[in-house]
């Protein structure tokens, strides 16, 4: 994200994709953050929400009015569901000097961990406790990466209205909650390829009967020679793939499924 001074007292916002070219832009007012023009009704009243509650946490930033020119360029396909929101807020916390997960809590129920995340430098674990955050990165220095794929699964899921739907069905799964944790932090000590798979398969089997759904392997892909693990919202956007046979056995496999975008593990994750 790139702010510059700019003439007159409104906020002009221009949003790039990958390829550079504009996919979202507006005028906005710095008097009640409305949008005076622009190209996305919704994504400017996103947009404003964001803005008016930083403004709360820091009563100076914008008292001005003096104008802004903001730019933004994405470093991955929109469609991806790759953190462009959490990465929105967190750079907007470090324009207003606020912290990034007060402004997050402020306007979404979701648990903070990708706020977390658009801040790290490396893997991290997540964790809330008694309403308190606590995050550290860790190495994760497995020898299977070479066995992992994320294929992207063209479906966009809407983040919030997934918590709202399945957050609260873990408020009385404390056991569930323990587990996923203890498989959690076994992962990142984890030098097997077969107790890998086992442990992503389990925590698929757990999260499906926590939420009622069926896990995705079983839902879409039960003749694929590996294990399958849904990643982000539920049910879209990628998943990640285990197998040991091979680049081609997978492109051959969610090709011929319809799935064109299969990244390598070692190619995502440095």
């Amino acid at each position: 994200m790139l702010v510059r001074n700019a003439r007159g007292s409104d906020l002009i916002w221009e949003a790039l994709d990958e390829n550079g070219e504009v996919w979202f832009d507006a005028q906005i007012s710095l008097y009640d953050f409305s949008a005076i023009k622009t190209s996305d009704e919704e994504i400017a009243k996103k947009l404003q929400k964001i803005l008016k509650s930083a403004v709360r946490l820091n009563s100076e930033f914008l008292s001005t009015w003096s104008g802004f020119k903001v730019e933004t360029q994405l470093e991955f396909p929109l469609n991806w569901g790759a953190g462009s929101s959490s990465s929105l807020i967190a750079m907007i916390a470090d324009w207003a000097y606020i912290n990034p997960f007060h402004l997050h809590f402020a306007i979404s129920e979701g648990s903070g961990y990708d706020i977390a995340a658009a801040k790290a430098n490396a893997p991290i674990m997540y964790q809330i406790k008694e309403d308190e955050i606590h995050y550290s990165e860790f190495d994760f220095n497995a020898n299977y990466t070479k066995n992992l794929y994320f294929v992207h699964l063209g479906i966009k899921q809407d983040t919030d209205k997934e918590i709202k739907q399945n957050g609260h069905k873990f408020a009385k799964k404390q056991d569930v909650v323990e587990r996923i944790s203890d498989i959690s932090k076994t992962i990142t000590t984890n030098k097997s390829f077969v107790k890998f798979t086992d442990l992503i398969a389990e925590h698929e089997e757990l999260i499906a009967g926590a939420i009622d759904r069926k896990p995705i392997k079983e839902e879409r892909f039960k003749n694929f020679n590996g294990t399958i693990k849904s990643l982000g919202a539920w049910g879209g956007d990628f998943i990640l793939a285990a197998t040991n046979e091979g680049e081609d056995y997978v492109h051959k496999y969610f090709k011929k499924n319809g799935h064109n975008t299969i990244l390598k593990f070692d190619e995502v994750v440095i």
